[in-house]
């Protein structure tokens, strides 16, 4: 072999293993470009979206049939959802979504400290959002409106228990067999109500992570692939709670 082969393969060589340091840390090695990598974990990211969305889509679907059914017995059930803390828990929802967006942007323009306080602000109204939800839990276990062998209908026939409710109900024609339709309207506030502050759990254990990555100034080096999937995480969950304060808290309220 000659040595002008010699020296062009040593240089290729050489080119090869500077371009593979040129890579950015945070870029996989079974990526060619960031770009290609940025563009598959947002695919990810959506067709997972696109799961969830399936996932709530049925839950909503059978609520409307059900409610179709046992209209007055889920007027009725609605009526012992407290608005207050609903509406809170969407004002609370609504500003996180700002808070998240703003860190989005924070690490896009790389600004490490609005970064940080932006998570920190979203992870603080979750966690508000939560014990909100906890309150409202806490009301239906002391009512025994959680489904099941705790479930009672004493609001619907017991003046004593529920003096606004039983005025309105109990001289209604089968109002005793309406009563037992609420416990499906309970299961299904559970069912949505329970998953979705499932999915908010998960959103602020991830929160905190983000949180301890971005102090040490992980995201705000060109790197933002995961903060913005991330928020697309925590806006979708936020507007699953859009749908869901109007069909279990606002429609037929005073019907």
């Amino acid at each position: 072999m000659s040595d002008s082969t010699v020296a062009v393969s040593g240089a290729q060589a050489e080119g090869a293993h500077s371009g593979h340091h040129e890579h950015p840390p945070y870029q996989r090695h079974h990526f060619e470009t960031i770009e290609q990598q940025m563009d598959a974990t947002s695919f990810a990211m959506w067709l997972f979206l696109l799961t969830e969305i399936m996932f709530f889509g049925g839950l909503f679907t059978a609520y409307l049939i059900y409610r179709n059914w046992y209209y007055p017995a889920f007027v009725a059930g609605s009526h012992q959802l407290n608005i207050f803390w609903g509406t809170a828990n969407t004002a609370v929802l609504i500003t996180s979504s700002f808070t998240m967006a703003m860190g989005v942007w924070c690490a896009q323009t790389r600004r490490k400290g609005g970064l940080v306080l932006s998570l920190c602000l979203t992870l603080l109204l979750g966690l508000v959002f939560l014990g909100i939800k906890s309150i409202e839990y806490s009301e239906k276990i002391e009512k025994h409106h959680v489904p099941g062998f705790h479930y009672s209908l004493r609001s619907f026939t017991d003046p004593a228990s529920d003096p606004e409710i039983y005025d309105q109900y109990h001289d209604k024609p089968l109002a005793l067999d309406m009563a037992r339709h609420t416990e499906m309207y309970f299961g299904l506030y559970f069912a949505m109500t329970g998953m979705h502050a499932l999915h908010m759990i998960i959103g602020c254990a991830i929160l905190g992570y983000l949180i301890f990555r971005a102090q040490a100034g992980d995201y705000t080096t060109g790197h933002v692939t995961f903060v913005e999937n991330f928020g697309l995480y925590w806006h979708f969950v936020d507007i699953i709670w859009i749908f869901l304060f109007p069909l279990l808290y606002l429609i037929s309220r005073h019907g």
